[in-house]
């Protein structure tokens, strides 16, 4: 099957590469992002896979479906830039990666948290200056610590558990429990309010749907314990940025990681060293020295490329072979049809 490979850069094409060996998949590798004027690229090709940031419209979806593509293959977990009620009007299966490595982004979230709490980036520049000043560089004891953890999926839950080694009390906020897995790893599950209220750290695991849109607005802002740090490591649009900077600028936000930003599709993944940022919202919150961005990285480790690439690579294996899917993400409307 040929395969066009869409929104792919130096650091995963030696993995798909050499995690597709043997499958027999041609693959036709593209930087561009996979969106209504790109779809055209796909041209010969049976298979498209996409990733996060890439615009799979009901127009983008029309014209690989014009063009003979069969299937999609998303090489990541979240599949909120899927038209899927266009993909299943058209007969067309959405295929995803549900857990390539829960590990690479919890831990990525405690690194963003460790490094505002103990000035990293600001102690690093300095000592490259020769500048062995120790004013400023303040942090706290994490242990001891309330801990708010939204969303307890997979990689929520590996957060908890690491969170737990520091010493912390976790409050969790989820609207599916799962009370078993909190009496074994020790937290405690809460309505949402009181988590915001109580935590000194807040850290976003949940998906991007329709009632988490901007989940941290001015609101809930409002309802965090002063000072409260906040990381965010899942999908930029949970937070609403220019609140988040009315939050920053009163000290009601201690501090903010981000690898994730609600308008990061026309800037993350591209070297624009050379322009000038064009996004005032990112460069003010950038202007924050309480502020890490980083560019949606919290995935990338060697291990999780392997594993994106492997489950995609046998994800299309199973539509060849006609298997059942088990990673297809069906409509809702298809899914009451298969109920």
């Amino acid at each position: 099957m040929k395969v066009a490979v869409f929104d792919t850069h130096k650091y995963e094409r030696a993995t798909l590469t050499a995690q597709n060996e043997g499958t027999g998949h041609e693959l036709v590798f593209f930087e561009e992002k996979l969106k209504p004027g790109t779809a055209v690229l796909a041209t010969g090709c049976q298979a498209v896979t996409a990733f996060v940031n890439d615009r799979l419209t009901r127009e983008t979806i029309a014209t690989l479906h014009g063009l003979g593509v069969r299937i999609i293959a998303m090489r990541c977990a979240g599949y909120n830039n899927v038209d899927l009620e266009a993909a299943a009007d058209l007969d067309m299966p959405v295929v995803r990666v549900p857990e390539y490595s829960p590990y690479a982004v919890a831990e990525h979230a405690v690194t963003l948290l460790m490094a505002l709490n103990r000035k990293i980036t600001r102690a690093c520049s300095r000592v490259h200056d020769n500048n062995f000043s120790l004013d400023g560089l303040v942090g706290f004891d994490v242990h001891g610590k309330t801990v708010g953890v939204l969303g307890t999926g997979k990689i929520g839950l590996c957060f908890a558990r690491i969170m737990k080694g520091f010493g912390t009390r976790i409050l969790a906020y989820d609207a599916f429990p799962r009370q078993q897995l909190a009496d074994e790893i020790g937290f405690e599950y809460a309505p949402l309010d009181k988590v915001l209220a109580q935590s000194d750290i807040v850290s976003l695991h949940v998906p991007l749907l329709p009632d988490t849109l901007h989940l941290i607005d001015e609101a809930a802002i409002a309802k965090m314990k002063h000072g409260a740090y906040l990381i965010n490591t899942s999908r930029g649009p949970l937070v609403d940025a220019k609140a988040l900077i009315g939050g920053l600028k009163t000290g009601q936000i201690g501090a903010a990681g981000l690898d994730v930003y609600e308008e990061e599709e026309h800037l993350f993944f591209r070297d624009l060293s050379d322009k000038i940022l064009q996004d005032d919202v990112l460069a003010r919150l950038l202007s924050f020295t309480n502020v890490i961005v980083t560019s949606h990285q919290a995935f990338l480790t060697i291990d999780a490329l392997n594993n994106i690439a492997s489950t995609t690579w046998a994800n299309l294996a199973a539509f060849e072979r006609g298997e059942p899917l088990k990673n297809e993400v069906l409509d809702v409307k298809k899914k009451r049809a298969s109920a």
